[in-house]
Parts: structure tokens; sequence; C-alpha cells
């Protein structure tokens, strides 16, 4: 929003000072150097912008790759982390398996002699 107001002001500031120009009392030699004069200065204004612009741009997309690998990364733990809990309890379900097969299985050789 800034920036088109910023915009609207180098627009309506150059259409003021074209017409200017143009009801002034100079001769064309004159007129015309001060047109390039205000051209050039006009071209420096919008490279400088437009340098800014990139290099605020620059630091907005550098800030949000940082986040965004920061993001991946914590996501990639908590991943790590349910997938070792989820072994873990597997795990701890086949011993409790084993224990309770194993003594069952004691149990029916006794049962047996």
């Amino acid at each position: 929003m800034a920036e088109s107001r910023g915009l609207w002001f180098l627009v309506g500031l150059s259409l003021g000072t074209l017409a200017g120009v143009l009801y002034a009392p100079q001769s064309g030699e004159k007129t015309r150097e001060m047109l390039r004069s205000k051209a050039d200065e006009g071209r420096d204004l919008m490279q400088r912008t437009a340098g800014d612009v990139r290099q605020q741009m620059n630091q907005r997309v550098t800030t949000m790759r940082d986040q965004a690998t920061d993001i991946a990364d914590r996501g990639r733990q908590v991943v790590n982390r349910q997938l070792d809990q989820f072994q873990a309890a597997v795990e701890a379900g086949k011993q409790a398996y084993r224990e309770a097969a194993g003594v069952e299985n004691k149990g029916d050789a006794a049962s047996q002699l």
C-alpha cells in the first residue's frame, strides 16, 4: 500500500513538473536540458528504489527460508521421536507376548506332567 502511494506520488510529481515546464517561459534548449536533467534524476531515483526493494526482498526471502528450514527440522525431529516411541512400544508388546507365551507354554508342560 505504501509503495503504491509512493508510485502515485512520483507519477503526480512527474506530471506536475511536465506541466510546469511546458508553460514556463524558457528557451527550447534550456527546457530540453532541464527535462534531461529531471529524467536522469528520476532514473537514478528509480534505480536506488529498485535496489532498496531488491535488498529488502532478499532479506525477507532469507528470513523465510531460515524459518522454513527450522520448521522442517523440528517436524523431522517430532516424526523421529514418534517413530522411536512406536518402535519401542512394538518391542515392548513383542516382549510381553513372549513372556506371556513362555509362561503359558511352561504351564501347559507342567499340567501334562
